[in-house]
C-alpha cells in the first residue's frame, strides 16, 4: 500500500476549463498542454470535452471572431476541462492560450473559468 500524504502538505490543485468551437480546440489544447496543465503523475495532456451550445450577442464596440454585432449567436461549442497541479500551472497554461500576439484561443473575449479545487 502507497504512503498517505497529508491533506494539508499537498498544494492547492485547479480545474482549468475553456470552451471553443470544434476546429480551435486542439489549437487551444496543445498550448495548454505545453505550459503544463493536464498532467497527473502518470499521464499527461489528460482532459474531459464534451459538445453543447455556446450563445453571445456581441455589442458595441465589439469585433466578434463569429456572427456580427447585435446579432444573437449560437454555435456549437467545446467544453473542455483539465486539471493544473498549482495555481501558477493554471495562470500560465491560461495565459498561453489567451496572450497576445501568439494567442491560441481565437476568440475577442475567450469564455473559461479556473476552480479550486477541495480535497475529501
Amino acid at each position: 500500500m502507497g504512503a498517505l500524504v497529508s491533506r494539508a502538505s499537498r498544494p492547492a490543485r485547479y480545474t482549468l476549463v475553456f470552451h471553443a468551437e470544434p476546429q480551435f480546440v486542439d489549437t487551444v489544447k496543445q498550448a495548454v498542454f505545453a505550459a503544463g496543465a493536464g498532467r497527473y503523475p502518470n499521464y499527461s495532456e489528460c482532459c474531459w470535452t464534451a459538445t453543447g451550445t455556446g450563445q453571445f450577442r456581441p455589442v458595441g464596440a465589439a469585433n466578434p471572431h463569429a456572427g456580427a454585432v447585435g446579432v444573437l449567436e449560437k454555435i456549437e461549442e467545446l467544453r473542455v476541462e483539465m486539471l493544473c497541479d498549482s495555481e501558477e500551472t493554471a495562470r500560465k497554461a491560461w495565459s498561453s492560450a489567451n496572450s497576445n500576439p501568439d494567442r491560441a484561443h481565437p476568440y475577442e473575449e475567450p469564455s473559461y473559468a479556473v476552480y479550486k479545487l477541495e480535497d475529501f
